[in-house]
Order: C-alpha cells, then sequence, then structure tokens
C-alpha cells in the first residue's frame, strides 16, 4: 500500500487488519498539515484537540468489534459547514468572524456517525462566490502544484487538502463547479450529486439559521483521491434531511447501468459555442476518449439529441447571478435596473445573461424555469440513447491568482485569447442547470506539469453510473498523482 499518500478505502482495509490505529492515522495527518500547510494554507480551522480524542474513541469502538464505513478515517469540511465550537464565516468579514454555531450541519453528524475523524475546515472564497480561494480572515489558498496558481473555488481549500495528504476525503459544495473545478486543478476526485440527493441543512451563511432549504442550484457532495472513496462517502452523504421526514435514513440509489467498460455509450464534448477549450484539457478530453474506445465503448461526438449548449449556458448564466444579489443595497439593484433596460433585446451574450439574471423579476424567474425544465426533458431524451457525457469542467487548467476586487474585469487567458473570467462557468453550468450528478475526474498533466481533468456527466438520479464509469476510467489512464 502506498502509506504516503492512501486512500479512504486503503486506511479502512489497514484499520480492519490491525495494522494500524486511527490514532496513528490521525496523528500523521496533523504532523503533514504542520509541515506543509504553511505553503498551502488549505486548513483555516484546525480542530486537532478533538480530533485526537474522536480518533482514540475510533479505536475503542473497532476494539469492541465495531465497524461504520468510515470508522477512524481522517477528513476535512470545507468552512461553510457548520461544526458546533467552531467558527463559520463563509470568508466573509468582519462581522461573521467570531460566529460559532451551536450545533454540526447534518452532513458533518453524518459523517461522525460513520466513524470519521475531522481534522478542522478547509478555506473559501468569500461568500462562496469564487473561482479561486481567499479572503481577509484566512488569506489565500495555493496550488499544490504550482504555488502561484489557484487552487479553484470555492471548494479550493478542500482539494488543496486532499492534494497535500491533509486526510482522506473532504466534503464541499457546488453551484457553479465549486467542487469539480478544484477537483480539476489539484488533481483529484470529486462528485456533484443529482440535485435535491444530499441533504445540506447547516451549510448556510452566517449566522443561520440552519433550515432544511431546497436550493435551486446548489449542492453538497463528496471529494477524495479515487473513484471508489466518492462512491464511499456519497453513501454516507446521499439521503433527505431528517426534519423533513421525521426520521433519518439514506436513500437507495439505483445501479451503474454497466459494470463493464465497453458496455457504456458516451457522448464526447471538447468544443463550446461561447468560449475556446484550451489544448491541454481538449488533450485531456482525447485521452478519455482513447481509453474509451480501446476498451470497447460506443463513443459518438455529436448527438442532436443534446440539448443546446448556448441556450443552456445563457440560461444557466441567468439562474445562477439571479442569486448573488439578493442583499446587494437597494440604490446598487437600481443601477442594475437601469443597466439593463439599455441592453438591446437581441443581445443574447453571457454579460447580458448575468447582467439581466441579476435583476430578474419573478416573472422572468418563472419563464427561465419552464425552459429549464424544456432541457430537462431534453436531458431524459438523451439518457435514453447516451449513459455519459465526458466534457471539460474548465476550459484551461489552474491560472494564476488574479484578486481584482472587481469580478466583472477580471480575464481568463485560454491559449492567448482574452475571455471574460466567468465564461468559464459553462461547461460546470452544463450538469449544474437540469440538475445532474457529474463526477470530476483527473486525466493526467499539461505540458507545464499542471492537473487537468474533465467531467462525466450522467443521468438524473443515477449518480452510481458515472461514478462507475470514473473507476474504470481510473483503471484505463490513471488517477490521483500526488504533487512532488
Amino acid at each position: 500500500m502506498d502509506w504516503n499518500l492512501p486512500t479512504a478505502e486503503q486506511l479502512t482495509a489497514a484499520l480492519r487488519a490491525g495494522e494500524v490505529t486511527s490514532a496513528e492515522l490521525t496523528d500523521e495527518a496533523i504532523a503533514r498539515i504542520e509541515r506543509d500547510d504553511d505553503a498551502i494554507n488549505a486548513i483555516c480551522v484546525p480542530d486537532f484537540d478533538r480530533a485526537r480524542a474522536a480518533a482514540r474513541g475510533a479505536d475503542r469502538a473497532r476494539a469492541r468489534g465495531e465497524d461504520r464505513p468510515l470508522l477512524g478515517i481522517p477528513v476535512t469540511v470545507k468552512e461553510s459547514y457548520d461544526i458546533a465550537g467552531l467558527p463559520t464565516t463563509w470568508g466573509m468579514p468582519p462581522q461573521h468572524r467570531t460566529f460559532v454555531p451551536a450545533e454540526d450541519a447534518v452532513q458533518v453528524s453524518w459523517l461522525k456517525a460513520a466513524g470519521a475523524v475531522v481534522l478542522g475546515k478547509t478555506n473559501v472564497p468569500v461568500g462562496l462566490q469564487d473561482v479561486q480561494t481567499f479572503n481577509e480572515i484566512y488569506g489565500t489558498t495555493n496550488n499544490p502544484w504550482n504555488h502561484r496558481r489557484t487552487s479553484g473555488g470555492s471548494s479550493g481549500g478542500s482539494a488543496a487538502a486532499l492534494a497535500s495528504g491533509f486526510g482522506a476525503l473532504s466534503i464541499g459544495s457546488d453551484l457553479a463547479g465549486s467542487l469539480r473545478t478544484p477537483a480539476h486543478f489539484c488533481g483529484i476526485y470529486a462528485h456533484k450529486p443529482t440535485l435535491g440527493l444530499a441533504a445540506s441543512r447547516g451549510m448556510v451563511p452566517p449566522p443561520g439559521p440552519a433550515l432544511p432549504v431546497e436550493h435551486d442550484l446548489a449542492v453538497v457532495g463528496p471529494m477524495a483521491r479515487s473513484a471508489r472513496d466518492l462512491t464511499l462517502l456519497l453513501d454516507v452523504m446521499a439521503g433527505p434531511d431528517p426534519l423533513t421526514l421525521g426520521m433519518a435514513y439514506h436513500l437507495s440509489l439505483p445501479p451503474a447501468r454497466h459494470e463493464r467498460l465497453c458496455d457504456f455509450r458516451v457522448l464526447v464534448l471538447d468544443e463550446h459555442p461561447l468560449i475556446p477549450t484550451g489544448s491541454a484539457v481538449r488533450a485531456g478530453v482525447g485521452r478519455v476518449a482513447d481509453a474509451l474506445v480501446a476498451g470497447g465503448a460506443r463513443v459518438e461526438r455529436d448527438s442532436p439529441l443534446l440539448p443546446d449548449l448556448t441556450e443552456a449556458a445563457v440560461l444557466y448564466t441567468k439562474f445562477l447571478f439571479s442569486g448573488s444579489v439578493a442583499r446587494f443595497p437597494i440604490e446598487s439593484y437600481e443601477q442594475l435596473q437601469a443597466r439593463a433596460a439599455e441592453l438591446s433585446a437581441d443581445d443574447e451574450s453571457l454579460d447580458a445573461a448575468r447582467l439581466r439574471g441579476m435583476v430578474f423579476s419573478h416573472r422572468d424567474w418563472i419563464e427561465a424555469s419552464s425552459l429549464r425544465e424544456l432541457h430537462r426533458h431534453g436531458w431524459r431524451r438523451f439518457f435514453a440513447e447516451f449513459d455519459a457525457v465526458v466534457c471539460p469542467i474548465t476550459p484551461t487548467p489552474a491560472f494564476p491568482h488574479d484578486h481584482n476586487p472587481d469580478l466583472m474585469k477580471r480575464r481568463i487567458d485560454i491559449d492567448g485569447v482574452d475571455c471574460p473570467y466567468f465564461d468559464q462557468l459553462v461547461w460546470a453550468g452544463l450538469a449544474t442547470l437540469p440538475g445532474l450528478p457529474a463526477t470530476a475526474v483527473p486525466t493526467g498533466r499539461s505540458p507545464e506539469g499542471l492537473p487537468v481533468g474533465v467531467q462525466l456527466i450522467g443521468p438524473m438520479l443515477e449518480d452510481r453510473t458515472p461514478l462507475r464509469l470514473a473507476e474504470l476510467l481510473e483503471r484505463e489512464i490513471g488517477g490521483f498523482q500526488a504533487p512532488k
């Protein structure tokens, strides 16, 4: 076994065999954090004393014959989840710097019930609203592969922690690729579950309240260093909130459609009508396509069944930005309304979609929601003929830190083509708009040595299908590699 950066599955086998104790694993993880995290800044709120106590408790439980899914496994948790006794700030100074919730988020409580040892919290961008991870309270999280580049956002702290060996698993969230983009940038695995599959109570901007809210786009999900570990953690996370049903139970997801690579029917995409795809990402998609063909899968490069990518991107952008201004001062909101009124009626650019989304009326939202249902129906028809879509997560590998406070003035360089910063979200939105599951998998390195990943989009509530495909691809093209 690779004791340097083992998977949770490997650690569980070693714990069951008596080769190691949870206390030893926890001490080793803490020592690694104390040695290496000054350069990465992934763990923003350590909880080492309680972690060591939980590890000793896990060892005692195992000695009594207990064997829970994550018993004794060191993990981390995104800062945005409530953990009783630790601050929850969402990186928003100064008013929330000292907010400490009284109870755990439902996912944290399920982690602990499964026996996990929580090492602490991982860093986030301000309000979770960036493709990078930095804030005034905790500073900047660097990419373990190149400290001058971002680890992604908003689950960038979790991705950097996993790539650095700070625990075997982590939990994050995803609205605009916040699980998938950091996984892609840091070379790990992540899974955006089907919308509504995993309860999110207790992952709420401070000071709460922590209510069982049904989100329109956002989900919570697992992050890991292997595809099988994603499934292990998703099985812990999946299920409705006990407050909404009066009892805690987990959903039984249908099995993967196929067990063999040769049985999968896959559409491969590497071009988007609204943004170019960088050569490094295109090559990553190509490596997956080649592995699928070599494994006997049916691979197509286009299909009339695929919902329109331009319409999907514009619609997703409107939904995404409609929620970003909910707490804006009325004066700022009125200025946005005035700017939106000046837009040409035939302007269907993403810039226009962002502005229109920020001033959505309820009438606008109802109309957009009706269009979204048409897209969802289109995906149902698509997945009657295909099992998965392989496509980029963002157009580039991790980019250099850019802390320009005016996010709308930031730019992204795609092989020398200058593009608006937020245009890179269109690939993440492909799965987010209809609420589909999507698994981020590493595919190798760019010519500069940076990780490159792709996403595997699957059918609604059939999360095990892209997860199984991820596992099969891991055998063919390799998976996580530790940064040097």
